[in-house]
Parts: C-alpha cells; sequence; structure tokens
C-alpha cells in the first residue's frame, strides 16, 4: 500500500496496447481541457512513458501526483 494520499481522478486515459509515443501525446492534448486542478489518470504499458509521461507533464507546468508500476502496467495520476 502506498503511503501517498488516495487521489480521486476527474478523468480516465486508458492508453494499454498504444505504442510509444501515443500515451505520452494524448496526455498533453487531454490536460488543457481539464479545469485546474482536476487530476487525469494515464494508464499505459509503453515502457518509454515511465520517462515521458511525468517529463512532459512537468516541463508543461502539470504536477505529477503519482507514477504506480503493476507488472507492464504504469499508472501515473497527474494535476492541471
Amino acid at each position: 500500500m502506498s503511503s501517498n494520499p488516495a487521489y480521486t481522478p476527474d478523468f480516465r486515459l486508458d492508453m494499454v496496447g498504444e505504442p510509444c509515443p501515443y500515451p505520452a501525446v494524448a496526455t498533453l492534448e487531454a490536460m488543457p481541457q481539464l479545469q485546474p486542478g482536476q487530476i487525469l489518470e494515464v494508464v499505459s504499458d509503453c515502457p518509454q512513458s515511465i520517462n515521458n509521461i511525468p517529463l512532459d507533464a512537468k516541463n508543461h507546468g502539470y504536477e505529477v501526483l503519482q507514477v504506480e508500476q503493476d507488472g507492464p502496467t504504469i499508472r501515473y495520476l497527474i494535476r492541471r
């Protein structure tokens, strides 16, 4: 169990099965549609996304709240 507070995402982006760089691109396309403070959950099984998604989100001014890996699946929580 993680020690992070439980975040409740407002939206979910399921990118499982999508090859890189699509999960990172789709994340950046989705973020501006959220209201400030809303949270996007992104689920991906693209190995490179563990580097791309958090870095891209931070570079665009978004807050990466959580990154969890469960086998090949990686779950990101990003706040606008």
